[in-house]
């Protein structure tokens, strides 16, 4: 018997080693494909893909990837007889080439299997939305829900995330925004709040510092893959949060992050989180991308007031302003927005706030980019794979940065023009 053109005897074992002891051995053949088939979508498409979302909605994770396996860029009509039989699918026959296109490079089961194998050697668990520990609030994301996630640490955390609350801001805090924080993320953790934030260099990281000197609970969410922590400077860090928290991530183990990835990782934190805090950040703050987030999902937000000279307030203030943050200044104050259990979950904004300045709201440009190097050539299939964008999709982009000046093609294949010489 095989799991999609894999042995059985291959898969079950690296399925159930990613699962709760007590379940998976109650794991039957269609439980393991599923949950393969999870794993393997958050290898074939980027982080908030909707298509590949709908499919999944709609189909289930194990037949839409035979879907998309039987499927090529001339012909999807595989895709569409699957999802003939729906009555509630959208998926038109344009886009169902786009995603084609999109996905047939990046399908490869043995790519799956060994960010299983890695994932396995690192500890980490695999969760699917029907796990108990699953965070619920995601599922407010709908089509842009992640296939899976990958955990190191206590997982049992994100299924108690109804009392949560995220803390982000700049990563070059000023002394006041980190004293800021740490009275925020030590107070907020106090009254049994666990907090939620990304890792990063400045606010983000003093929060979840804070939060571990308070005993409390606190999850980080990775643009990467959990096997490798990122930014490494925050390795120790990191570590000490998977001995008594949780570090979670949606793409598998070996995933470098990129930019793409950080602003698709906000949407998670947004969503997994009860409200958002926003203490310090700049005019085009990844911070501002989170609240946006957190507003389109109906989510309260937060932002705490700083000097009107300080560039570093700048991005609060314009939450203030324009997203109709609530001013706070207290623990007291920022636990207020989080809703008790007893509430029903806050549904999606109809009236959600334009996606920040500065932010590619398709994201086409920022994947492309990011797939670019700098100093080493890359062949228009191998940033195809990189970015997960449709072939076509990158040859006419990168006609139009090169028309910018952003871009060049050498004979080793195309290039990302370093910042020096934009500047020129």
């Amino acid at each position: 018997m095989t799991i999609l053109g894999i042995q059985e005897s291959v898969v079950a074992p690296l399925v159930r080693a990613l699962s709760p002891e007590e379940l998976s051995r109650e794991y039957g053949r269609e439980q393991l494909a599923e949950r393969f088939a999870r794993a393997a979508w958050s290898t074939f498409a980027e982080p908030g893909d909707r298509d590949a979302g709908h499919l999944l909605n709609v189909l289930g994770a194990e037949a839409s990837v035979r879907a998309l396996t039987a499927s090529s860029i001339d012909d999807v009509a595989p895709i569409l007889h699957a999802l003939a039989d729906a009555d509630d699918h959208e998926l038109t026959h344009d886009d169902a080439v786009d995603a084609v296109k999109r996905w047939r490079s990046r399908v490869e089961v043995p790519a799956v299997l060994r960010s299983l194998r890695q994932a396995a050697r690192f500890g980490a668990r695999l969760l699917v939305p029907d796990d108990p520990e699953w965070p619920t609030g995601l599922d407010d994301l709908g089509e842009h829900r992640p296939a899976a996630l990958w955990v190191r640490g206590d997982s049992r955390m994100l299924g108690q995330l109804e009392r949560s609350i995220a803390i982000v801001g700049a990563r070059a805090a000023t002394g006041y925004g980190e004293h800021v924080t740490i009275e925020a993320a030590s107070g907020l953790a106090d009254r049994g709040l666990t907090i939620v934030s990304g890792a990063a260099y400045g606010i983000d990281g003093i929060a979840h510092r804070a939060a571990l000197a308070s005993s409390g609970a606190t999850v980080a969410f990775l643009a990467g893959g959990v096997d490798r922590f990122y930014p490494a400077g925050h390795e120790a860090l990191l570590t000490r949060i998977v001995e008594r928290g949780a570090v979670v991530s949606e793409v598998p183990c070996g995933t470098a992050p990129t930019r793409w990835r950080f602003l698709q990782r906000n949407r998670l934190i947004a969503a997994a989180s009860r409200a958002t805090v926003v203490v310090e950040a700049g005019w085009r703050s990844g911070s501002l991308n989170t609240a946006n987030h957190a507003a389109t999902l109906g989510r309260p937000i937060g932002a705490v007031p700083g000097p009107v000279t300080s560039a570093a307030s700048v991005g609060c203030h314009r939450l203030l302003r324009d997203l109709t943050a609530v001013c706070v200044t207290t623990p007291d104050e920022m636990a207020e927005l989080v809703p008790t259990v007893a509430d029903s979950s806050p549904s999606p904004s109809t009236d959600a706030a334009p996606p920040p300045v500065g932010i590619d709201p398709t994201g086409t440009r920022v994947r492309l980019l990011d797939a670019l190097s700098e100093r080493s050539g890359r062949s228009v299939e191998r940033i195809v794979a990189l970015s997960g964008l449709a072939a076509d999709r990158v040859r006419a982009e990168l006609g139009l940065l090169e028309l910018e000046g952003i871009v060049q093609e050498r004979p080793s294949g195309w290039l990302r023009k370093a910042a020096k010489d934009l500047a020129r």
